[in-house]
């Protein structure tokens, strides 16, 4: 069972609009509704793959109690933290012509007896757990420092952790050595401040953070591939991808595919980019099931290509 904690879910509405006039009356030509949050895409990914999972989230209100229901229908047990504000409702606004404009709430603040009681939930539902995926930003009332606590409770508890946050709460939880990290190449030049231009500006970045405690760093690097970094060595991944239809929620599938492989070496390096590379081909947040994944299409080297220049630097 993988368990997943998103400590700042959503309630997704995506609107398709044929053009997007400031100070207009915009009438939709669709609409749809999605539980939303980066941990709530890897237990639907893994849920996809017909893997167990259960999501523990801080649910509030009835955008809370909408999106335990759609998780629900999709075959995923909730783990919920009762809290007293609303769960956010984030707005997507889908052009005829591709461009998606997003409008994200803030999200309920957390009191303290509420960060305590998602910390317990955690714990609680640890026991059977093979990994714990800690995914997203942090909702207002909890510190950087949440997640650092996060996986020092777990690891005490003997769980494997992997942690897929950024900015200061990443930095943070380095200290407590979770046991995989997955930045995108933004993120991971965030991480130690200065642009990649190349795959192997981005090994030796990955390098650094396991340096500040990350025992494996599993970096997304966009169209470019992935990369797997960790004490066995470093291991690159690329796949064919015909057509890019949508990257929503591509990274949380290739977390999802990499633990379901284990996550750990080569083997789980190439369930991840198979995982995110079906779901690049798929419409918006849908996730790759089984039948989707075409490993054939899928290679990963230990001959990393450290001097190919990625498509798309980070400044």
């Amino acid at each position: 069972m993988i368990l997943t904690v998103t400590p700042n879910p959503s309630l997704d509405r995506t609107y398709e609009v044929p053009s997007l006039d400031r100070g207009e009356v915009i009438r939709a030509t669709g609409e749809r509704m999605d539980p939303g949050g980066k941990g709530v895409n890897v237990s639907r990914a893994v849920a996809a793959a017909g893997q167990r999972t259960v999501a523990v989230l801080p649910l509030g209100g009835a955008p809370g109690a909408l999106v335990a229901d759609l998780l629900d229908q999709q075959g995923i047990e909730v783990a919920p933290v009762p809290v007293a504000g609303a769960t956010r409702s984030n707005i997507a606004l889908a052009e005829s012509d591709g461009v998606l404009t997003k409008i994200n709430a803030p999200g309920p603040e957390l009191s303290g007896a509420e960060r305590e009681l998602l910390l317990e939930t955690v714990r609680r539902q640890s026991r059977d757990a093979s990994w714990i995926a800690c995914c997203g930003s942090l909702p207002r009332g909890l510190a950087p420092s949440w997640y650092a606590e996060l996986v020092a409770r777990a690891h005490a508890a003997g769980a494997r952790i992997a942690l897929d946050t950024s900015g200061p709460a990443l930095l943070a939880a380095l200290r407590e050595r979770p046991d995989v990290v997955k930045p995108n190449a933004e993120e991971l030049a965030g991480a130690v401040g200065r642009p990649l231009a190349t795959v192997g500006d981005a090994v030796k970045a990955a390098e650094e953070l396991r340096e500040m405690g990350a025992r494996a760093v599993l970096a997304s690097l966009g169209a470019d591939g992935q990369l797997l970094v960790s004490d066995e060595g470093a291991w690159f991944g690329s796949a064919r991808v015909a057509a890019v239809r949508s990257n929503v929620g591509a990274g949380d599938s290739s977390l999802a595919g990499f633990l379901i492989a284990g996550g750990n070496g080569p083997e789980a390096l190439a369930s991840a980019v198979a995982h995110g590379a079906a779901a690049v081909q798929l419409p918006g947040s849908v996730m790759p099931t089984p039948s989707d994944l075409d490993q054939a299409a899928v290679t990963v080297t230990a001959e990393v290509p450290a001097d190919r220049a990625l498509r798309e630097p980070v400044s």
